[in-house]
């Protein structure tokens, strides 16, 4: 069996934790740079508050409800996310982290009577040790327990565990499951399979295997075989190697200086080399992208790339920031106003894999040193505590204006108890 663990309204969910006045009262939260609404309360959902909307379109509903606004807080998200996985690997024998706010659990070999009293201590350790409700759903395959999950989500007399299990309920249930709803059905298909009048997961099921198979390739097939109960999506608790490695932002206004794009670039620069160290890999190649605002069409538009190929592979923020500074110089044009830019490695491999090159003309052994002081320094002292000179800081890239306290990562932003 397999189970899935959902954290509810995760973003919502973890600002209320530290203001229970906000219990039972419509949350939202923001993109990067207040942009959209990117989570809601179940209360903000019931006031018709739609993912995605831009702030501005519901100002109105905001003010006339009274619903709370805040900007994303991800390093307070990053730290419970953390507290709820820790939960989940203490207490089952593996984990597969699949997102911020998911996580699928390995469940074999434990007796089948006695899964839906545990998913329910489960989910009460997880409220009682971290405030954050779940929901868990556990079945035969990936993709049914990804549908028992969002049953417990609707069903609170599931007491935080829906356990899907016999042929006869898993039908009852997919015969009223939205096809498009099911993990691996994504919009295109949704509209070709509703065209052919297939609208509930039922129908996707009583489908022959050999034209969703013409229709959806293997894909196709694989989710089609979950929803028949044989699991074809393998559980892996060790995540996957990374192709890519990417960081970007849009900024909260057009920008035209060079010298601020370069501040930023250097900054996305070495949150990628901080990453590729934390993941013990480096990257053969980078790129370097800046775009125009496309939504201001009477301003001169532009997209560029410029791609950098090290001889030796690297993760050494001075290195790789050199690089960067000279794409972006290249691909600069003075007069555009630009609203996004970022920076992407790829070819990425083992930092003990690395093949050298015989006129080598970087000392690589010391970068890879001065990486490791660095990283050391500021993982005692806090982010950014040490950078080149060049880097700015990621918050003067975004407008963050309803932004709540890092109330578990830094000490001078914990709660305060006036007694």
């Amino acid at each position: 069996m397999v189970g899935l663990c959902d954290c509810n309204n995760f973003f919502a969910s973890c600002e209320r934790v530290f203001r229970p006045d906000l219990d039972g009262k419509p949350v939202v939260v923001l993109s990067n740079n207040d942009g959209c609404i990117i989570a809601r309360s179940n209360e903000a959902k019931a006031l018709g508050i739609k993912m995605g909307t831009p702030l501005f379109q519901a100002r109105d509903v905001i003010e006339k409800n009274g619903v709370a606004v805040f900007s994303s807080n991800y390093q307070l998200y990053g730290d419970m996310s953390n507290r709820v996985i820790s939960i989940l690997k203490e207490t089952v024998p593996s984990i597969e982290v699949y997102s911020i706010d998911e996580a699928f659990l390995n469940l074999e070999g434990l007796p089948l009577d006695g899964l839906q009293q545990k998913g329910r201590d489960l989910s009460a350790r997880i409220r009682k040790d971290t405030g954050i409700t779940v929901s868990i759903g556990i079945a035969p395959t990936k993709t049914l327990a990804k549908i028992a999950s969002k049953l417990c989500k609707q069903y609170p007399k599931l007491k935080g565990c829906c356990l899907m299990h016999r042929p006869q309920d898993i039908e009852k249930v997919l015969r009223k499951f939205p096809v498009g709803d099911v993990w691996g059905i994504g919009r295109k298909y949704r509209r070709k399979l509703e065209q052919m009048g297939v609208t509930t997961a039922w129908d996707f099921c009583s489908l022959p295997r050999a034209e969703v198979s013409r229709m959806m390739s293997v894909t196709g097939v694989k989710t089609w075989l979950e929803l028949h109960g044989e699991p074809c999506i393998g559980f892996d608790d060790v995540p996957q190697d990374r192709q890519t490695l990417c960081v970007s932002r849009s900024f909260a206004h057009d920008v035209y200086d060079l010298g601020q794009l370069d501040a930023a670039i250097a900054t996305f620069t070495g949150k990628v080399a901080e990453k590729l160290r934390r993941q013990n890999l480096k990257a053969s190649v980078l790129h370097v992208f800046i775009l125009t605002n496309r939504h201001r069409d009477e301003h001169p538009q532009d997209y560029s790339i410029r791609t950098t190929g090290f001889e030796v592979a690297t993760n050494s923020t001075i290195e790789m920031s050199e690089a960067a500074a000279a794409a972006l110089k290249a691909i600069y044009k003075k007069g555009f106003g630009y609203k996004r830019a970022g920076v992407m490695v790829t070819d990425l491999v083992d930092s003990d894999k690395v093949q050298g090159v015989f006129f080598d003309t970087v000392d690589h052994e010391k970068q890879d040193r001065l990486m490791k002081v660095i990283d050391s320094i500021n993982a005692v002292n806090g982010n950014s505590t040490v950078r080149i000179a060049s880097n700015g800081e990621m918050d003067q890239f975004s407008t963050r204006t309803r932004v709540s306290k890092r109330y578990t990562t830094r000490w001078d932003e914990l709660m305060e108890v006036v007694v």
